[in-house]
């Protein structure tokens, strides 16, 4: 079991770490997060026993979880294979995602198109936008009863709370990235 003094070190350390990461003084993030920096300096001291509106206000302005707050230390880096990801089929289309840690309200996937292929999307949240980007091939979009077609390199951006589908035009595999920014409630 871990003993408190560790737990206080380590929430400390890792506030820390994440500040700096984003280039932030504790004045500067403290503001933003709604809390005195004073506290923020507690926080960061392993000194201090933050109360839980406390901690959600640091997690809160981090852009991270509570238990990534105290959670112990990481690798740098972490590779994830190939068939560690998640995949899914859909009508003529292979899905994978592509962020193996959750990011709260987006979504980020890799789709494959069979020839002449065919996928009907479901619509998101209201308000959710989403960025098709093609990669190889055609794809084309049907949002709203409309239409797009892109080419490789091309980008569309759409209401994803909206009816829509994808197509590939041609006869052979299209490849195409999707960015879902889910819009939080």
């Amino acid at each position: 079991m871990t003993n408190r003094d560790e737990l206080a070190g380590r929430l400390g350390d890792n506030v820390r770490r994440l500040r700096e990461a984003r280039g932030l003084s504790q004045a500067e993030i403290a503001k933003g997060a709604g809390v005195p920096r004073a506290t923020w300096a507690n926080v960061e001291s392993g000194l201090g026993n933050p109360t839980l509106a406390v901690l959600f206000a640091v997690a809160e302005a981090l852009a991270v979880t509570v238990e990534e707050l105290v959670a112990p230390p990481r690798a740098s880096a972490r590779i994830y294979p190939k068939e560690a990801l998640p995949t899914r089929t859909s009508g003529q289309a292979l899905v994978r995602k592509l962020l193996p840690d959750p990011i709260r309200g987006m979504e980020i996937e890799r789709m494959e198109l069979g020839p002449r292929g065919r996928m009907t999307g479901v619509p998101h949240t209201e308000g959710t936008r989403e960025y098709l980007t093609c990669e190889s091939g055609r794809i084309a979009v049907i949002v709203g009863g409309e239409r797009f077609e892109l080419g490789p390199g091309d980008v569309v951006v759409f209401r994803g709370d909206q009816r829509h589908s994808y197509v590939n035009p041609d006869a052979r595999v299209a490849v195409g990235y999707a960015v879902v920014v889910l819009v939080s409630r």
